[in-house]
């Protein structure tokens, strides 16, 4: 499958499911929209679960790409920086990620569609996975270079990682909710600072 079909198809997809729910959305529908036959359809992709796990990967490779998150060399991304300024700059990388607009419509539908699909609550699970881990290298890391100081990294950064989630999701909450309450914008901010004097070196 030449990548232009795979990001048609996929995009057709994502268009469906962000309007209709991913719940109502048949192979027939996606085919029809992207203008090509049904069986046509399934010589890219053998089920719509397939197909949905397929587009997380492609679009969360394109938004990385966007925003040029990679391997991190851990000793040039310290240096000269403190370990706010470095938790600032992990979690603006992973906010913009999640920004663009085909990710927004894509955790709009997982996150409507999660508590009723097990393959889509499969793709929430392990994305958080891989958020854990990620949090777990970066703060051996910033051990091994006396910028915090954890007496149990792997919990803590399970702790970081599901918090910044959860105040990800919060804000997701109420910009789709429109919620006009007064609340404190600089919430993450205020947690990341509390968090870097918490675990001072």
């Amino acid at each position: 499958m030449s990548d232009t079909r795979k990001k048609e198809i996929i995009l057709a997809t994502l268009e469906l499911a962000a309007n209709k729910g991913l719940g109502n959305v048949s192979m027939n529908m996606i085919a029809d929209k992207v203008g090509i036959k049904k069986p046509s359809l399934y010589n890219h992709f053998s089920s719509k679960e397939e197909l949905v796990e397929v587009m997380y990967q492609f679009l969360s490779k394109e938004a990385k790409k966007t925003v040029n998150i990679g391997a991190i060399d851990y000793t040039t991304f310290f240096a000269g920086k403190s370990a706010l300024e470095i938790l600032r700059g992990i979690v603006k990388g992973y906010f913009n990620m999640n920004q663009q607009e085909h990710m927004i419509n894509f955790h709009k539908v997982i996150y409507s569609e999660r508590s009723l699909n097990p393959v889509v609550a499969k793709i929430v699970a392990e994305e958080t996975d891989r958020m854990i881990l990620a949090t777990k290298q970066l703060f051996y890391a910033m051990e091994v270079h006396k910028l915090l100081h954890f007496t149990n990294p792997d919990m803590s950064a399970v702790s970081f990682a599901m918090t910044i989630h959860g105040l990800m999701d919060y804000e997701l909450d109420q910009n789709n909710g429109q919620y006009s309450f007064e609340t404190d914008k600089s919430l993450l901010d205020n947690y990341l600072k509390w968090f870097c004097e918490e675990y001072a070196a």
